[in-house]
């Protein structure tokens, strides 16, 4: 899942050098550490079009699966192929967060952390984080019109619809794809109630791990049955 996911993380801000170029596709990277409402910060990277006329909004992706590792000020070009090509075309103000806990952001992860900040007073969650986000780049990034849009699939699918969940008045749109929605009935963790102990397993150590990377957990054998029959015996 990691590869296919990172697959399609790429090809959204890939180099491309096809022979026609669009000034309008040339886009800068920067990058900045946010801060949190507690203190924590995280990692934002921000490609932001050179050749920018009107003020655009903002669309942003919350991830735990790492950004763009391009040295900041790197200027790129949109390609057609890219799944952006044509919201880059119309100027858009591209934001990749990583969330907290993960890769260059400070804090610690909790692989779907429930929403707390409703029921616990100062409590951070996803839905928080976003909110901050968001309001931090409304006001810190030129250019930008005051409106924003978070998107994302699967786990950033998931962090865009939680992060929509009291959403700071400038998110103005949220596309949340193949994502998690009932865990009971069919998502990955279970199946009709049935719970998924190797892919529960394996996929929350994966994120939760090391914060720095994505890691695969270290069966000794290869018949994972096996192997997860040792573990919890």
């Amino acid at each position: 899942m990691r590869n296919i996911l990172s697959a399609v993380f790429f090809i959204c801000i890939s180099i491309v050098a096809f022979s026609q170029t669009d000034s309008n596709l040339l886009y800068k990277k920067t990058s900045v550490m946010i801060p949190m409402r507690d203190g924590v910060r995280l990692h934002t990277v921000i490609f932001s079009p050179v050749n920018i006329k009107n003020s655009v909004p903002i669309l942003i992706q919350r991830t735990p699966y790492g950004t763009p590792s391009l040295p900041d000020d790197t200027v790129i070009t949109i390609g057609n192929r890219s799944s952006i090509y044509t919201l880059a075309a119309d100027g858009y103000i591209f934001v990749f967060q990583d969330i907290r806990g993960k890769y260059k952001s400070e804090g610690t992860m909790q692989i779907h952390q429930p929403l707390i900040h409703a029921t616990q007073k100062g409590a951070v969650d996803e839905s928080t984080d976003t909110w901050d986000a968001v309001d931090w780049l409304i006001k810190n990034i030129p250019n930008n019109n005051g409106k924003a849009g978070i998107y994302g699939i699967s786990y950033p699918g998931w962090l865009a619809l939680v992060g929509s969940v009291d959403p700071h008045p400038a998110l103005k749109a949220a596309s949340e794809q193949a994502c998690m929605g009932d865990l009971f009935l069919g998502d990955d963790f279970h199946h009709n109630g049935a719970f998924r102990l190797s892919y529960g397993m394996e996929y929350t150590y994966e994120v939760e791990f090391d914060k720095t990377t994505d890691s695969n957990f270290p069966f000794p054998q290869f018949d994972l049955y096996d192997g997860i029959l040792n573990l919890v015996l």
